[in-house]
């Protein structure tokens, strides 16, 4: 089966009833289209990543439509972050924009070079962009004592891990969690955005935004089909 462009791949969701905005199928995977995928995968037994591979594109072709649209339970902040898959730094010393942006929004403008730690600087852009407060920090761990605390992590928290020995960590949206990995969606994971496992004895904090409903359902996967292990955090 040949790979259907993003066009296509919009015209199929619009197809089984799911709204993708003004913009419609205008060949451009923005968060409305991201989400939308998001949503199929989850009622067609899919693993709800956002990247529409070989079963995700087989399902959406396919003649039955009975797969149709649900509201979507992810948080607005992870849905942007999905749509920022694949970021990279920029190659020896030259800076991506996309990345030095995350340090603007993350209200850290004088700061130009993607060189610089920028796990948090992402994860508060995501915030800042979904009209969320943010830490106010770049340091990964001043999300431990942001929000409010979780017991258990849901689809879209923060969780926070040590690092070495000292004060160093890293931070992620939670995308996945079983008995022994928990599956993050963050930045600077080996100089990129993506979805990485590490150990849930790793893990010092789950964090929600204060004043934002906490799902009553965790709602989060067991495996995240690609997620990278060992990523570098630094």
């Amino acid at each position: 089966m040949a790979d259907l462009s993003v066009r296509e791949i919009q015209q199929a969701l619009i197809a089984r009833g799911y709204e993708l905005g003004a913009s419609g199928a205008d060949g451009d995977a923005g968060p409305k289209t991201v989400a939308a995928l998001r949503a199929f995968q989850k009622i067609a037994g899919l693993v709800p990543d956002g990247i529409a591979g070989p079963m995700t594109q087989k399902a959406l072709i396919a003649n039955d439509i009975s797969q149709r649209r649900t509201a979507t339970d992810q948080p607005a902040w992870l849905t942007l972050a999905a749509a920022e898959l694949g970021t990279e730094e920029g190659a020896g010393k030259k800076n991506n924009p996309k990345v030095v942006a995350y340090y603007k929004d993350a209200d850290f403008p004088g700061i130009k070079n993607d060189a610089v730690a920028w796990c948090a600087a992402f994860c508060n852009a995501m915030l800042h962009r979904a009209g969320q407060k943010t830490s106010g920090s770049l340091a990964a761990r001043s999300f431990e004592s942001w929000g409010v605390g979780l017991k258990t992590p849901v689809l879209g928290c923060i969780a926070t891990k040590k690092r070495g020995t000292g004060w160093q960590g890293h931070c992620g949206f939670v995308v996945g969690a079983n008995k022994t990995e928990v599956f993050l969606l963050g930045g600077n994971q080996s100089d990129e955005v993506s979805i990485a496992s590490f150990k849930r004895s790793e893990i010092t904090a789950y964090r929600w935004p204060s004043g934002v409903p906490i799902p009553t359902q965790p709602n989060l996967p067991t495996t995240v089909a690609g997620a990278k292990a060992g990523v570098k955090e630094s």
